[in-house]
């Protein structure tokens, strides 16, 4: 996020919540998620914006969503429960994941979502038999894999025919004819999703290009009926705000539904899925945590500055190497005298008992104890991977609008972590 409002705010919403703490700007998610309608109006194709619930999940952005007549992807009963208490449409969820398993499928059936993107011949087969036993038709996409390498980091990549995510595309055509002969599937559609942090559209032109291809083989096929083809999502953002320049390479919104329309020319009776998760959350979503002190060794250059947040809090750079900025909220006055003596390349990190717990290695940064930093495009993948290692309680969220803000998540207590657990006698 490229901070849009005072750094005074953002410091009186660390003062009034505590830090560590999750805020979100409503505005930029909201502006995101436009981002992508604006770009499919000039199409005269129906089109479905199902946001990826794994992103973030949290019942008020979820809502926020769901009041502007999103969809939503979700890997999971909990992320149906969520979407459903939060206001969303179930005729506009798709299922997603490897690894449905019978309750999961049973209660999606009873929610009558719109479908279930197959991941295998077992899960499918699955399918069939539960929708069997509830007297029920089990609307379906399949989810090809392409074997195309995303060119992001392999523990996110997903098209390649090592991952374990989607049917190869060789094998499509026979997965589909057998999906038409089950009694208890109907078949809807055909879902592509190779990859997350994509910021090179030429992966998700060739991932057009695959689909078009097996989309234009099953037309020839007068029994498989494709009404729908699905994109996945997965589309990158620009952690990187130092060098601003790089955004300009990034392919946006509206390049990547230009590609998709460009490659898959698709009819206008075809209805086209996206399913967006870290372009709409990442960048409105903002870690703020404070300096517990400086631990400086001059004579090494290893300098760390110590804040209360940790990996637990936000996993993304000890998972993944990922880089955030970090910037200083406050007044960042130093005693003239001893600034030449006072490290600005220091490592940022937290308190966790791990090595790997560090945000930021050597950055430009000057701080002091009680300074509030900014942790800047954590929305995504930031408290929805969140844990209690090391016995943390969960941070709260906060959303914020123009004039107002709302706790949109209490903070964990340090007796919650222990209150369904048991001492035996």
């Amino acid at each position: 996020m490229k901070l849009k409002i005072d750094y005074s705010r953002l410091v009186n919403l660390a003062k009034k919540y505590q830090t560590p703490c999750y805020v979100y700007d409503k505005t930029e998610i909201l502006t995101n998620y436009d981002l992508y309608k604006q770009s499919f109006a000039k199409y005269n194709n129906k089109f479905l914006i199902c946001y990826a619930v794994k992103a973030s999940s949290n019942l008020a952005i979820l809502n926020i969503l769901a009041k502007n007549d999103s969809g939503f992807d979700i890997v999971s009963l909990g992320e149906l429960k969520r979407v459903l208490k939060a206001g969303g449409n179930a005729s506009k969820i798709v299922f997603s994941g490897v690894g449905k398993q019978d309750f999961e499928i049973k209660e999606a059936l009873d929610a009558n979502i719109l479908c279930f993107n197959i991941e295998s011949e077992a899960e499918l087969i699955l399918i069939n038999n539960i929708a069997k036993q509830l007297n029920k038709k089990a609307p379906i996409s399949i989810r090809i894999n392409p074997n195309i390498d995303a060119k992001s980091h392999p523990y996110i990549s997903t098209g390649l025919k090592e991952h374990k995510f989607g049917i190869d595309i060789s094998n499509a055509e026979y997965i589909y004819n057998l999906a038409n002969d089950l009694s208890n599937i109907i078949i809807q559609g055909i879902d592509c999703h190779i990859g997350s942090q994509l910021t090179d559209i030429k992966p998700l032109e060739q991932a057009c290009i695959a689909v078009a291809n097996l989309t234009n083989q099953l037309n020839k096929n007068k029994n498989i009926n494709i009404s729908h083809i699905n994109m996945g999502g997965g589309l990158g953002i620009n952690y990187n705000h130092v060098d601003l320049k790089d955004s300009e390479n990034f392919p946006g919104p509206k390049l990547w539904i230009d590609t998709i329309f460009k490659n898959l020319n698709p009819d206008n009776n075809t209805t086209i899925l996206i399913e967006p998760g870290r372009s709409i959350i990442g960048s409105a979503g903002i870690l703020l945590t404070t300096v517990i002190y400086n631990k400086f060794d001059l004579p090494s250059n290893n300098n760390f500055t110590i804040v209360d947040a940790g990996m637990n809090d936000l996993l993304r750079p000890a998972l993944y190497g990922a880089k955030h900025e970090v910037i200083n909220l406050s007044d960042i006055t130093v005693n003239a005298a001893n600034f030449n003596s006072i490290p600005t390349l220091v490592s940022i990190a937290g308190p966790v008992c791990e090595s790997s717990d560090v945000f930021a290695k050597k950055i430009n940064l000057v701080s002091k104890p009680g300074d509030i930093l900014a942790i800047l495009d954590a929305g995504a993948y930031g408290f929805s991977m969140s844990s209690n290692y090391n016995s943390r309680p969960n941070v709260p969220e906060i959303l914020f609008d123009n004039t107002n803000d709302y706790l949109i998540r209490k903070r964990q207590t340090i007796e919650d972590l222990y209150a369904n657990e048991t001492i035996i006698h």
